[in-house]
């Protein structure tokens, strides 16, 4: 038998080890709530913010100063899963079809510089790959337009090749067109009324040409660091206009893919990525994690203001996190506060 002094020795070694693995598992898992300062910090955001919906209830965290839970803040391209939405609703209702052109739903709107709405579906509008020309490219994401006039100024340029993936906010410019198109009312109403209204998202608005935000709200800041809080919506229109709020649209994303606002076979079709080569759905996107998750969701990026949301594809686990500027400075930080909530090692 070996003498207690040894005993105590190599059993005090043990718990040592067990501690100190527990402080290195700490610091290579980081939570997402941890790695939110870096935003600030390493992302050169005045503020940012995430809230997260799960089985457990809501976790709320901050860094940086002028920010709070229930804000609102401009939400740029999520508005596209909005549009998107409305869409499948109406092809679920019959009154569209996603194989229709769009030239049947505008005649004579898409021609010129080699663009022909007569070769181009409302699929490959919802999913990127008609090939047209991205009207923000010349605006700067600053320059308030119509509709029209951001299709206009895109069939000013040839497009890309169709087929292939290539992110264009004119597509859901004329989404937004269609939809008006279909139903006799603006993309807003119809949002409000199928998406909005029903879920109860009361901090949710598409404030078309109003420049102010909704109290509360805190200042949004341009990369160069200039106020750009008050804003004209029109420059992103259909493809990015939604004002809104962290809880809005954790609900929001939860719901969608919960399947309260689609039937199974319509959120498939959202889900389906082919079209795109992987890249895209409609109104999605799906991001693989390293751990072999995958969370769907999309980002929005307008002057002053990014936002990304992701959650799991039943919609049980969301999480929303933004920075009070154009976007963090670090693009690694996105990637890495999603693997610190959706791939902890233990959970």
């Amino acid at each position: 038998m070996p003498p207690l002094r040894s005993v105590l020795v190599v059993a005090v070694a043990l718990v040592l080890l067990e501690l100190a693995a527990v402080v290195s598992q700490a610091t290579a898992d980081p939570t997402a709530q941890a790695l939110l300062p870096q935003l600030v910090s390493r992302g050169k955001a005045p503020a940012a913010a995430l809230l997260v919906r799960d089985e457990d209830g809501s976790r709320y965290a901050s860094a940086g100063t002028g920010i709070s839970r229930d804000d609102h803040f401009r939400a740029g391209s999520v508005t596209k899963t909005f549009v998107a939405t409305v869409v499948l609703q109406l092809a679920a209702e019959h009154r569209l079809s996603l194989s229709d052109t769009v030239e049947r739903h505008l005649p004579g709107l898409v021609r010129g510089a080699g663009n022909d709405g007569r070769a181009l579906t409302l699929r490959s509008l919802l999913t990127h790959t008609s090939g047209l020309y991205d009207f923000t490219r010349d605006t700067h994401g600053t320059v308030p337009v119509t509709a029209v006039q951001a299709v206009r100024l895109a069939l000013t340029h040839p497009p890309a090749d169709r087929g292939r993936y290539s992110y264009s906010n004119t597509n859901y410019v004329l989404l937004g067109l269609v939809v008006a198109q279909v139903t006799g009312r603006s993309y807003a109403a119809e949002a409000e009324r199928r998406v909005i209204a029903p879920l109860r998202l009361t901090g949710t608005s598409f404030p078309g040409s109003r420049t102010s935000l909704p109290a509360p709200h805190g200042r949004a800041y341009a990369s160069d660091g200039s106020d750009v809080t008050d804003l004209d919506p029109r420059v992103a229109g259909a493809a990015g206009e939604l004002v809104t709020t962290l809880a809005d649209l954790d609900r929001f994303y939860a719901a969608l893919l919960g399947g309260e606002l689609l039937s199974p076979h319509w959120l498939r079709e959202m889900l389906d990525t082919r079209t795109a080569h992987g890249s895209y759905g409609m109104g999605l996107f799906p991001a693989k994690l390293p751990c072999g998750v995958t969370v769907w969701g999309h980002n929005g990026r307008i002057s002053g203001s990014y936002v990304r949301t992701a959650a799991t594809v039943d919609g049980r686990h969301v999480l929303t996190f933004r920075v009070n500027t154009t976007s963090p400075a670090d693009p690694d930080l996105e990637p890495d506060l999603l693997s610190a909530e959706f791939c902890p090692r233990y959970q």
